[in-house]
């Protein structure tokens, strides 16, 4: 057997491996305590994207000054944001003060292997249906069947003169 034909396919092999492996990401979304309703919904948008991508999602909120007294209201943000967010993903480490920050990791349910071959699928339909829309708009009305023909008020057999 030859040596160097055993290395490439071991080589192609272990490219093939790693192009499948999908590592998970631990992404931050960071707020404040006091945070507008808007911006809050800005942020659990990122949260929800975060997790439908496959990635764990580390949400951050920082205290400064007299808001470090009132802990109890960034734990009540943090589980608000972990109610909203339910559906894809749940809370890997519960809220713990860390000096001036608490802080809380949310896992997705689904790995992100699954979530990029799901992104993959849709990817493709999408393409598929973009094809065949343009498909039938690209016809002249030579290419049109004697049925359609015939339809349009065009006799089937032949041409009109």
């Amino acid at each position: 057997m030859d040596f160097g034909k055993f290395k490439y396919e071991a080589d192609m092999k272990a490219r093939e491996a790693r192009k499948n492996q999908a590592n998970t990401v631990l992404k931050t979304v960071r707020l404040r305590l006091k945070i507008d309703p808007h911006d809050y919904a800005t942020k659990k948008g990122q949260a929800e994207k975060f997790l439908s991508a496959g990635d764990k999602v580390k949400v951050m909120i920082m205290f400064r000054g007299r808001e470090q007294s009132r802990p109890e209201m960034g734990y009540r943000l943090l589980q608000r944001m972990a109610g909203d967010v339910e559906e894809l993903g749940s809370v890997e480490s519960a809220p713990t003060q860390d000096g001036r920050n608490m802080v809380m990791v949310i896992g997705p349910h689904r790995k992100k292997a699954e979530a990029r071959a799901e992104q993959r699928r849709r990817r493709e339909i999408s393409a598929e249906q973009a094809s065949a829309e343009q498909a039938p708009a690209d016809q002249s009305p030579a290419d049109q069947a004697p049925a359609e023909q015939a339809a349009a008020g065009q006799p089937a057999g032949g041409s009109q003169d």
